[in-house]
């Protein structure tokens, strides 16, 4: 007894794909939020111990020149590090919405999925009827045939 092919296989198979590409975009998205991350507490930490040596050599600075690039330097790198805040937020929430958009093409893919089994088990009893229905048939001609 072959098995009726699913009608929307072919849709199905393209929603597994969807899927397994929604999972890649979270993956690599997740990846950069990371980096982001990282690249954010690296600069912190520079930026931490340079603050540090500053304080130490503060006395030792001669010029009013060499206080200003010093400023200056420390303004540059608070505006990066504010920068990579907004860069990690932006990344966070492109991260959701690629979680959001996996969900919504999981979601599809059971759909479909849960579809195909009900079709298969409509399937199997359809057939099973078609047999006894079958042997009904051939009992009733043997009695017929005895008689």
């Amino acid at each position: 007894m072959a098995g009726k092919t699913f009608e929307l296989e072919r849709v199905l198979i393209y929603r597994r794909d969807m899927e397994k590409l929604r999972k890649q975009e979270l993956a690599a998205a997740k990846q950069r939020l990371e980096q982001a991350n990282l690249d954010l507490e690296r600069e912190e930490e520079l930026v931490e111990l340079l603050s540090q040596e500053f304080q130490k050599s503060q006395q030792d600075i001669g010029s009013i020149d060499e206080m200003r690039m010093y400023s200056v330097f420390f303004a540059r790198k608070r505006d990066e590090i504010n920068q990579q805040k907004e860069r990690i937020k932006d990344l966070d929430r492109i991260m959701n919405e690629k979680r959001e958009d996996l969900m919504e093409a999981s979601k599809d893919k059971k759909v479909l999925e849960s579809l195909k089994v009900k079709k298969a088990e409509e399937f199997r009893t359809e057939m099973a009827a078609k047999e006894r229905k079958f042997l009904d048939e051939i009992s009733i001609q043997k009695k017929v045939n005895a008689t």
